[in-house]
């Protein structure tokens, strides 16, 4: 009997095969499916191959039972747009047990209600196929699901809501699930209730992903429930949390991403730690903090992504325990210290990326790393010579070394033809000598850049002619660059679209006319002459996007032109004569500033300048009056039109424009008021009006510009009291010299507390007032002092959204006895000028809180009272004039002990007793201690000076070695710019590193004007 039953499975299970063709209903419903369905043709896979011929079991995307029935649909990626929402063909498919519809186009309609009908389904796939609108209740009836998929782009806003019914209902009902992904589904739940829901419900769920669904955190402790769990994805929410060390207690995690969470604290080392934990990604989370563990042997992580977050510390030696690792990206945090030589031992290691970091010394060798694919060490302060092993690396396709201090020459390599090199970026560093050969070469290299180096020598541009080259940087070497006449009808570079050969000593412009994909074109700072050849506005057939002749000897245009669609024109500092050329209508950035136009600016400049986030004509010859078209400018952020000779009124749309963030039209000749106009949360940033006829008050509603960083209205006309309100603004610069303002400085105690205040002056005036009551103890932006080195560097700028560049705004004051012009203010420089006024009363003890201070000028007043000695408090003071005043006593010996002081005058006071003694006194002058009858000792007794010793009394700063009409900046660890620093620029691209990773892959070394 056994026999015979075994026999009889034996003989059914032989049997079924020849029965499991595609039965006839079945075919005739996926026929009717297909008619049905709205996909285009010459893009599908599947679909556009069913037919009658064929098995339909055998079909593209079906698959069957053993009886013929199908259960199992794959039509993902069909660009299929309609045809399911009532479909009586797929919803009569009773045997499907899996339908995956994900990355078609279904136009935001809403998941139909009749996949209720599926009841047999186990998976369901509708990822990323544009569905929108309420999960339908028939969701809740396919209650043998296994994996549910509803995700789309979890960068986008949801489209798909999970409301009534809601997150716990779907759970509740769904009780098989073991896989879920709802990414970019609308939940919004909070931490508590999202939690609970998921592990009251789903004992056995394995994996959750969550990203961008509007859930709130913190994570909450029942979720340890999940005691399969392995992949935990919650990127894109505001959890607004600390990353729970329970996490660490799932023992089958293999996966955590909490990228974009708004996490704060400390990681916990044990996460790092998960025996099992594969895939780690905590990127973009600035204030989560933490540093690396001790790693132990045979760890299985194989990505570890933390860019964009407060991770500090050295990288360990027992990074190499790593020995799975495969992708390591620490950029934009804050790791330090010398890079291990074990890194070079991961030989799995396929993305390396420690960008924008402060790691020193030398780079290791990557010799094992067969595997590696994208290195990116850029923006760091590792040195010594660049390894030639790395361009040897068999699998390397992208080497980003840029912005480090890599010296030396770079070492010849030969046999380099089997490379995949297709990016290769050495910018910004010392590297010397001849331009490596093997660069020509490297067969696939798209992308090279040798910007800001000292390489020199002289090359034929030709000579990269052998490289299929999307983009060449040449600019800012010690380079020759030779050019060929060629009558060839080919272009020089068949696929460049970027060329940049700033400071390449151009004396003529390179032939590029048959150049048919050239989009951004540098030629910026060479020695080209004459007029702007207009072939240059036709290349590429008007491909032409980005032109950069800036710092040239131009002094014209070859007519006829006419500009292409230009999205930034930069002509500044030339030659360039005549009447101002209108901007092409596409313009996002104009500069025509430091030439010789002349007469007025176009009446309907305005008109084309729609587009525009910066225009500026300053320093050339313009007469006339602000054309009232420049209202139509919506988008600009900045507005530069100073030193000119422009006459008239300020117009009154200009205040009222809210995008603007910089308005400059010092330096001409403009009259009348500033317009009361400043529209509410305006943008305004930086407002400078210095040297005008400008009178009357400085209008009330600027406090409507809370971002307000800079008002220079210096030598104008206007009168009026000291403008407390603009303490409640972001004010860093206020500048009131040289006007008619009167009163005290006296503010409402609501009014009395600068934050951000660095540089204030308000000489040459007639305020009066008890200077003895100044609040000096509440301007906390001249108190702070500011340790970090990077820092130091920072400045006042204004950020451009569209072209990813700045505008550097720029100050005058007056220092070390001469007025000089600040062509970048930095964040660390602080001044204070209120000379020339009509002050009384003591010099306050608290003046001795201002830390970071580093030019202070209260001459010509009528102080008295004794110099306090906590002056001795202000260890970055450089400059201190305290002359004509009437203050007494004894000079503090405090004042010895500063050791940066490069100007000091006190003359002309009633200061008595012996001048004290100490090395940076003795560089000062009689003249500094003038007109104080009371003093006595070196300088002013020059017999403290021994004879024929050789040293003899120094001369007075003011007319003697420091009669340089700058600062030396060693005073103040930093170097100074010019005014309006741009260099080249980015157009529309997005300014952080993780989104174009997303939108453009790896490639995130663009330079600014591309």
């Amino acid at each position: 009997m056994k026999t015979l039953f075994f026999l009889s499975i034996f003989c059914i299970t032989c049997i079924l095969p020849a029965f499991s063709q595609c039965l006839d209903d079945q075919k005739s419903l996926l026929l009717g499916l297909r008619n049905s369905l709205r996909f285009d043709l010459s893009y599908s896979t599947k679909l556009v191959h069913w037919n009658h011929t064929k098995d339909c079991c055998n079909w593209d995307g079906v698959e069957c039972d053993v009886f013929g029935h199908i259960i199992s649909l794959q039509l993902d990626n069909e660009t299929i747009s309609g045809g399911i929402e009532n479909s009586e063909y797929l919803f009569n498919l009773s045997y499907l047990e899996k339908l995956n519809l994900a990355f078609n186009g279904f136009n935001y309609s809403q998941i139909p209600k009749g996949i209720s009908n599926l009841a047999n389904l186990t998976h369901l796939n509708l990822s990323h196929a544009e569905f929108a609108g309420q999960v339908p209740h028939e969701v809740l009836r396919l209650k043998k699901l296994v994996s549910l998929d509803l995700s789309n782009y979890f960068y986008l806003s949801p489209f798909v809501q999970l409301e009534n019914p809601d997150l716990k209902m779907l759970v509740q009902n769904l009780k098989e699930l073991k896989e879920l992904y709802l990414d970019s589904v609308d939940i919004s739940a909070q931490g508590n209730d999202w939690c609970h829901a998921l592990s009251s419900s789903l004992p056995d769920l394995r994996i959750l992903s969550l990203r961008g669904c509007n859930i709130s955190g913190p994570i909450d402790s029942s979720l340890l429930e999940l005691r399969s769990l392995s992949v935990l994805q919650l990127d894109f929410n505001d959890l607004a949390s600390e990353v729970p060390d329970f996490l660490a207690n799932f023992s089958r995690l293999t996966t955590l991403s909490l990228a974009f969470c708004s996490l704060v604290g400390s990681l916990p080392e044990r996460i790092l730690e998960i025996p099992s934990l594969q895939n780690l990604d905590l990127s973009d989370n600035p204030l989560l903090s933490g540093s690396f563990p001790l790693f132990l042997q045979e760890g299985s992580l194989r990505t570890l992504v933390l860019q964009y977050t407060n991770f500090s510390g050295p990288l360990p030696d027992s990074i190499s325990n790593l020995t799975m690792l495969s992708k390591l990206e620490l950029s934009n945090c804050r790791f330090f210290g010398q890079l291990p030589p074990t890194v070079g031992n991961l030989t799995e290691l396929t993305d390396f990326d420690i960008s924008d970091n402060n790691f020193i010394g030398s780079i290791p060798l990557f010799s094992l790393s067969k595997k590696l694919t994208y290195l990116d060490v850029s923006n760091n302060s590792l040195t010594g010579n660049i390894p030639s092993s790395l361009f040897a690396l068999p699998s390397l396709i992208s080497l980003q070394l840029s912005e480090n201090e890599f010296h030396g020459q770079v070492q010849e390599l030969s046999n380099l033809s089997s490379s995949l090199l297709k990016e290769l970026d050495v910018s910004s560093n010392n590297l010397e000598g001849a331009v490596p050969k093997f660069f020509f070469e490297l067969e696939h290299l798209q992308i090279l850049s040798l910007f800001s180096n000292k390489f020199n020598g002289t090359i034929q541009l030709e000579t990269f002619k052998s490289l299929s080259l999307s983009r060449l940087d040449l600019s800012q070497n010690d380079l020759f660059i030779q050019l060929t006449d060629s009558n060839s009808s080919l272009p020089l570079f068949p696929n460049i679209k970027v060329l940049k050969l700033a400071s390449c000593k151009l004396q003529r412009f390179p032939n590029l006319h048959r150049q048919s994909k050239l989009s951004i074109l540098d030629l910026s700072c060479n020695q080209l002459r004459g007029e702007i050849p207009n072939w240059i506005w036709e290349i590429g057939n008007g491909s032409l996007r980005v032109l950069n002749l800036s710092n040239n000897l131009l002094h014209g245009f070859q007519k006829p032109y006419k500009f292409p669609s230009l999205y930034m024109l930069d002509l500044r500092s030339n030659q360039l004569q005549g009447e101002l050329s209108i901007p092409p209508l596409s313009s996002v950035y104009v500069d025509y500033s430091y030439n010789y136009f002349t007469n007025s600016i176009p009446n309907d400049i305005g008109h084309f300048l729609s587009n525009a986030d910066f225009f500026s004509v300053s320093n050339n010859n313009l007469t006339g009056e602000i054309p009232p078209s420049i209202c139509s400018a919506t988008t600009l952020q900045v507005l530069d039109l100073s030193a000119n000779a422009l006459t008239g009124g300020i117009p009154p749309c200009l205040p009222k424009k809210k995008m603007l963030g910089v308005l400059s039209l010092g330096r001409n000749n403009l009259s009348g008021t500033i317009p009361d106009t400043f529209s509410v949360n305006c943008s305004l940033k930086t407002l400078d009006l210095q040297k005008n006829a400008l009178n009357g008050t400085i209008p009330g509603s600027l406090v409507n510009c809370p971002f307000l960083e800079v008002l220079n209205i210096g030598n104008n006309r206007f009168e009026d009291t000291f403008p407390c309100m603009l303490m409640k603004t972001h004010l860093h610069v206020l500048i009131l010299r040289s006007n008619k303002f009167y009163g005290d400085l006296h503010c409402p105690k609501s009014f009395q507390e600068w934050s951000y205040l660095q540089i204030i002056d308000i000489s040459t005036n007639n305020f009066s007032g008890d200077f003895s009551l100044l609040p000096f103890s509440k301007w906390k932006g001249m108190i702070r002092a500011n340790d970090n080195k990077k820092s130091q560097y920072d400045h006042l700028r204004l950020d451009f959204w569209k072209v990813r560049g700045y505008y550097q705004d720029t100050v005058t004051v007056t220092m070390k006895g001469l007025v000089m012009e600040l062509t970048k203010i930095l964040l660390i420089f602080t001044s204070i000028d209120f000379s020339n006024n009509k002050f009384h009363g003591e010099i306050p003890y608290s003046i001795g809180d201002l830390k970071s201070l580093y030019g202070l000028n209260l001459s010509h007043n009528e102080l008295t009272g004794p110099i306090p000695a906590s002056i001795g408090n202000l260890t970055q003071l450089g400059s201190l004039d305290l002359s004509v005043n009437k203050l007494t006593g004894k000079i503090p010996v405090e004042l010895a002990s500063l050791t940066y002081l490069s100007f000091l005058n006190l003359s002309y006071n009633r200061l008595f007793g012996k001048i004290p003694e100490g090395p940076q006194f003795q560089t000062f002058s009689a003249a500094s201690f003038k007109g104080n009858d009371g003093l006595y000792g070196c300088p002013i007794d020059t017999s403290c000076y021994e004879k024929g010793s050789g040293i003899s009394p120094p001369g007075f700063q003011t007319e003697e070695v420091h009669l340089k009409k700058e600062i030396d900046w060693d005073y103040v660890s930093a170097a100074l710019g010019f005014a309006v620093a741009f260099g080249s620029t980015v157009w529309l691209t997005l300014h952080c590193k993780r989104w174009r990773e997303m939108f453009l892959g790896k490639d995130n070394k663009i330079p600014l004007t591309e």
